[in-house]
Formats: C-alpha cells, structure tokens, sequence
C-alpha cells in the first residue's frame, strides 16, 4: 500500500477516466520546446550532440521527479484536510 500514490499518479489506478483540455499557451510552448529540440538534435553532431541530450534526459528525470513529488505532496494535503474534517475529534480552539 505504501506506493498507492506513486501507481496512482503514473496511470496505473484509474479511479475515474476523463480527458482534459491542455491550456492553449501550454500547448503553444510545448510545440516550442518540441520544435527545438527537433532543430537543436539535427544541427548539432558529436559532443555538442551528446552534450544536449544528456541535458534533455536530464531535465526530463528532474521534472518527472517533480511532478511526482508535487502530486504527493497534493494528495497528502487532501488526505489531511479529509481527515481533520471527518475523522478527528480534536476541538480545542485559541481564546484571544
């Protein structure tokens, strides 16, 4: 159960499927970074090459590990608020 969050967050726990609509300025950037890379691939050889792509497999582990890390951290917040709203019985308040 320990990596319930982890699964969930890769796909492979499908509460509820739904498509969603990509913001258009992402998508414009997206097609950015695509082009990009495309053009940075084919105009560099040898180790400007390797160089490039080390970056680009780089950054996408590190921005990976991110969204993963930021989409635990979001469940986990949920899961708290949950929790102090239905299940704990903690009602001691501040006096001023």
């Amino acid at each position: 159960m320990g990596k319930f969050i982890e699964e969930f967050y890769y796909g492979n726990i499908d509460p509820q499927a739904r498509s969603t609509k990509q913001n258009k300025a992402v998508q414009k950037q997206m097609e950015v970074l695509m082009l990009n890379e495309e053009f940075l691939t084919e105009a560099l050889s040898g180790e400007n090459k390797k160089k490039f792509l080390d970056f680009v497999n780089a950054w996408s582990v590190v921005n990976g590990e991110s969204n993963l890390d930021s989409f635990m951290m979001g469940f986990r917040l949920g899961a708290n608020l949950t929790y102090d709203t239905f299940v704990a019985i903690d009602t001691h308040s501040k006096t001023c």
